[in-house]
């Protein structure tokens, strides 16, 4: 790797954790303060693991960002509850995907109605980030991906695209968001420097029922981390540096996957930061 626009990117990185037992340890042991950490939501558990971590990370300094799927959400009254602990323990950020519990918990089946609510709320939160599918996503085309963020633009702050391993499609992407008039700034979505071992662990600890939806949804991630000359972070950014460093691609910086492999994920980082100079 190699540029200032790589190494701005890695300064502007954002951690995406599971809250598994052990995760709130994890991140402090290994997690700078200035690193926003975000936490996932699980379509088994619901909503209060994340809820129940997002106020313990808050409490100890960190920026954090809850996901709160749409699909996980009852009702008006349960997403006002859930806006209402949020700010109790000083939450400014939300992601908001439409999330992978089916059937939805209630009324909401997609992230643009809970988008709308907020603002009906009085858009409790100054920052709200939704999803993008640099890769197809499995259930819908990608035009309609694509058409969905130009949907939901107003009422959200930024972008989020989920895990791509490819970086011709990443940039390819990134210009026909664009082109689109799709503006908002873009956290790509990288995977950290995960093992497989440590990977299938980890999916094995995160129940039964789910465990097997993230085996089965997931199994070409295992291929890619697994195949000789495979996966590499430093390959990935390397070889998209210059769609993302790009002025116009808007990328304000890296949302990194890091399945819970903190100590990792950071030892990665700081390498590759003093490796550009940083």
């Amino acid at each position: 790797m190699g540029g200032d626009g790589l190494k701005a990117l890695l300064s502007s990185v954002r951690y995406e954790v599971l809250p598994a037992k052990a995760t709130e340890e994890k991140v402090l042991a290994h997690v700078p303060r200035d690193v926003v950490v975000t936490v996932t939501a699980s379509p088994v558990k619901g909503l209060e693991p994340t809820l129940d971590l997002v106020g313990r990370l808050a409490a100890h300094g960190y920026r954090v960002v809850p996901h709160v799927p749409a699909r996980l959400l009852r009702d008006d009254a349960h997403l006002k509850d859930v806006v209402d602990r949020l700010q109790q323990a000083g939450v400014d950020d939300v992601f908001v995907p439409a999330g992978d519990a089916d059937p939805p918990a209630g009324v909401y089946d997609g992230a643009l109605p809970v988008l709308r609510r907020l603002g009906e709320l009085g858009g409790p939160f100054a920052r709200v980030g939704i999803t993008g599918y640099p890769e197809s996503h499995p259930l819908i085309h990608d035009d309609l991906t694509i058409q969905a963020m130009w949907d939901k633009r107003a009422h959200a702050t930024y972008i989020v695209s989920n895990l791509c391993f490819d970086a011709r499609v990443l940039g390819e992407w990134v210009g026909r968001i664009r082109r689109r008039d799709v503006a908002l700034p873009l956290y790509v979505g990288v995977a950290g420097p995960v093992q497989r071992t440590k990977l299938l662990a980890m999916a094995t600890k995160i129940g039964v029922g789910e465990s097997t939806r993230f085996l089965t949804k997931h199994a070409s991630w295992f291929l890619r981390f697994a195949a000789p000359g495979g996966y590499s972070p430093d390959r990935l950014l390397a070889r998209s540096a210059e769609a993302l460093t790009a002025p116009a691609a808007r990328v304000a910086g890296l949302h990194v996957f890091t399945f819970n492999q903190l100590a990792e994920t950071e030892r990665w980082r700081r390498a590759a930061l003093e490796r550009l100079g940083g």
